[in-house]
């Protein structure tokens, strides 16, 4: 049973990325679509994938940071490669990747115990809870990062956020939905609070609670970091690669010419909401949203918005994959 609903809903994905594409590619002309490609400036998709590429290794590094206060023997190369691993998983579940690292941190983590070497000091649900924290670090980020670029240049980028954005999420959320959001809340509370009193008299109650707290103990590794700035730092870097990713796929389009820094990091941004979507890698949802911000923002055809999202896209896909096969053959050859 397990198994068919992961079946269904890897399906759903799928068919979800397949609309998407379909949305985006509906109305394109393709020889105005191949011509573009044909001009593209192929020498600046190169510094976007190297960029890119340095962007996984930085985020191994920040990782790397929430995971040495659980275990101080996890290597960069293993943290590396677990970024990889997980990357390349997206591609065919959507956010199983975030699982499949913690695993790979898990099967190379040391011994809690000597004798025992089935018990890890990094044990799953601890490296869980540092994904957890850095995903959510990730998110706030890029919020606070998309209010300060709206805010500051609300006159070029304001009537967007409001009309394609803000509007429609407004609409969709009316009070009633409020109320069973916090009925969901409270019921979650009221649950947690049940498991962690019966956690001494039920076994269920005494297996999720422990889960909950290797999770906190991952989570609060932030806590016992050494040299704190040092993540701040990397994470200042990874948007700073992200940014550089950006510009540069802008660069390889003629057509985007008249677009300057300011507009790539909006791209950027907006980017990241597509991988958001639930479908595979972000395949469909990224070249809707990208497409849509073109044409609504900037007057730039459908067929040369997809131009650009495709390029964006495709090129971080091959260097996510390949990083991803690389790291997965050296973690299976590995002993």
């Amino acid at each position: 049973m397990k198994n068919i609903k992961k079946i269904m809903k890897y399906i759903a994905s799928l068919a979800l990325a397949a609309l998407l594409l379909w949305v985006s590619f509906r109305e394109v002309e393709w020889k105005d679509f191949i011509n573009g490609l044909k001009d593209c400036r192929w020498g600046f998709v190169l510094l976007s994938m190297a960029a890119g590429s340095t962007a996984f290794l930085i985020r191994a590094l920040r990782w790397r940071q929430l995971l040495l206060p659980i275990d101080d023997s996890i290597s960069r190369t293993t943290a590396f490669n677990g970024v990889n691993i997980g990357n390349i998983s997206n591609y065919i579940f959507p956010r199983i990747g975030e699982f499949v690292r913690c695993g790979v941190i898990t099967r190379r983590s040391a011994p809690a115990d000597p004798n025992d070497p089935s018990v890890k000091k990094a044990t799953y649900d601890k490296v869980l809870g540092t994904v957890v924290l850095e995903r959510g670090w990730e998110l706030l980020v890029m919020i606070l990062m998309l209010a300060i670029v709206v805010v500051g240049g609300f006159e070029r980028f304001g009537n967007f956020f409001l009309e394609q954005i803000w509007n429609p999420m407004a609409q969709s959320l009316d009070f009633s939905i409020w109320w069973i959001v916090l009925a969901v809340a409270a019921a979650g509370a009221a649950g947690v609070y049940a498991i962690y009193a019966y956690k001494d008299a039920n076994s269920f109650c005494r297996k999720v609670w422990s889960i909950f707290r290797g999770l906190w103990q991952g989570f609060a590794s932030c806590l016992k970091m050494d040299r704190k700035w040092l993540f701040f730092a990397y994470t200042a870097l990874i948007w700073m690669l992200y940014w550089l990713m950006a510009a540069s796929t802008m660069w390889a389009a003629p057509f985007l010419g008249d677009l300057d820094l300011i507009d790539a990091l909006f791209l950027s941004l907006v980017g990241g909401l597509g991988f958001a979507v639930p479908v595979p890698g972000g395949i469909g949802a990224f070249h809707f949203i990208i497409s849509m911000t073109l044409a609504t923002m900037y007057g730039i055809p459908v067929e040369m918005g997809i131009v650009y999202a495709t390029l964006s896209h495709t090129s971080q896909a091959i260097t996510q994959i390949l990083f991803g096969l690389g790291s997965y053959a050296y973690e299976t050859i590995r002993k």
